[in-house]
């Protein structure tokens, strides 16, 4: 008999996290935060930084692809914004947004693709929109919108129409794994 392998760490395949990078860009990510891009712009006073052409962040084994990416960190007390010492203090990570060609990956296995995303840090939840596609081997998992938490596992696709016969539902397609599961007699 074979088996019906349903992929529950589909939507693990998009970004996680903590405060400041503590846990990362995804799953077993704890090391530093490379991002790079054709053109960097920093906002100190509202603690932007914008990467553009290219830009890919990479910590661990994921990857974060998009034509921009948009980091946005907390001012610190008496930092940005406020024009007095330390004016362009800023702290820890807030949410990472990602425009254009978006492809996040966790392993050779695991991506997932969209024309937006947004990665919240205190929530642990990362947001897809546009067409989302997501691929665990074979099977494949497609919708406008997909929300994942990174620390509970738990998410959700959804799309811009209900009902039988609407094109614009969400939609898997899983393939059977090929391991048997019983032994012949």
């Amino acid at each position: 008999m074979k088996s019906l392998a349903i992929p529950v760490v589909l939507a693990a395949l998009m970004l996680s996290g903590a405060p400041a990078f503590a846990q990362g860009l995804g799953p077993n990510s704890d090391g530093p935060l490379d991002i790079t891009a054709d053109e960097l712009e920093v906002q100190n006073k509202t603690c932007i930084s914008v990467w553009r052409g290219r830009a890919e962040a990479l910590q661990g084994q994921a990857r974060l692809r998009a034509d921009l990416l948009r980091a946005v960190f907390a001012p610190t007390a008496g930092g940005a914004g406020t024009g007095g010492i330390g004016a362009n203090a800023c702290g820890d990570l807030i949410r990472l947004e990602a425009e254009g060609s978006v492809f996040y990956v966790t392993s050779k296995e695991q991506r997932v693709r969209g024309d937006a995303g947004t990665y919240a840090v205190e929530s642990e939840t990362v947001t897809l929109t546009g067409d989302v596609v997501a691929v665990q081997g074979q099977n494949v998992l497609r919708g406008t919108r997909m929300v994942f938490n990174t620390k509970t596992g738990e998410g959700r696709m959804m799309g811009n129409a209900t009902g039988r016969n609407q094109g614009a539902r969400p939609r898997g397609v899983f393939y059977p794994s090929k391991k048997k599961t019983d032994a012949p007699k």
